[in-house]
């Protein structure tokens, strides 16, 4: 039987939200259209082999969580690079999708290093302020409308060269500015959409699954 291979990084220290529910979206997509289905968690101290996998997910934690994390990266940067480039499907959400950019700060306002493998940083908000609620969106690609729920303190802002995944609806997005939300390049998503979101955006969880099915039909 045919079989996708689903890396759910740091998956033992950042699945805060439950968004542990996108891997098991995408699972139950495999699975529905004649797949097998292997997740592996790959956490401190492992190696990340890119040619392993036809799916990454790259969730979020709370700062400790993330401070782990942060130091253990760098010796993933170039070969999680490498994945991307390559069209591997990578979804990141909140934590992941900062820790992928240049820099974020913690709640106590200390600077945290990113992988910098792409250009967006992230500030804090001023008094300690969050974005929380629903949030409705409109794919920038397929202009497609995505729900979930928001929670973040960061305001994330995106360079001249980055797309953003999404136009902002209803609620704040990267910063509440600029109408964003998230970023896309190649097969790659970072978002702050919980929910866990492709559970909760059918006709999106099944486009990621396509995107992943045309990469493992290629490189099997």
């Amino acid at each position: 039987m045919k079989r996708i291979n689903i890396c759910h990084l740091y998956g033992n220290l950042l699945n805060t939200y439950g968004d542990i529910g996108n891997v098991m979206a995408i699972s139950h997509e495999a699975h529905k259209n004649g797949y097998e289905v292997n997740t592996k968690i790959v956490t401190v101290g492992d190696d990340f082999n890119p040619n392993d996998y036809d799916f990454v997910f790259f969730g979020g934690g709370q700062d400790y969580e993330q401070s782990i994390v942060q130091k253990d990266l760098g010796d993933k940067a170039n070969k999680l690079k490498e994945f991307i480039e390559n069209d591997g499907v990578l979804l990141a959400i909140c934590g992941g999708y900062q820790l992928l950019g240049k820099y974020y700060y913690d709640a106590y306002n200390n600077k945290i290093d990113g992988l910098s493998i792409f250009p967006h940083y992230t500030k804090n908000q001023e008094n300690s302020k969050r974005f929380t609620g629903p949030i409705k969106i409109k794919d920038s690609l397929t202009g497609d409308i995505y729900e979930g729920f928001e929670n973040h303190g960061g305001v994330t802002f995106l360079s001249e060269d980055q797309n953003p995944f999404a136009i902002v609806l209803d609620g704040n997005g990267n910063n509440g500015l600029d109408k964003t939300e998230g970023f896309r390049y190649k097969n790659t998503i970072g978002t702050y959409l919980h929910g866990p979101l492709l559970a909760r955006n059918e006709v999106l969880c099944e486009n990621v699954f396509k995107l992943i099915e045309k990469n493992a039909n290629l490189s099997k």
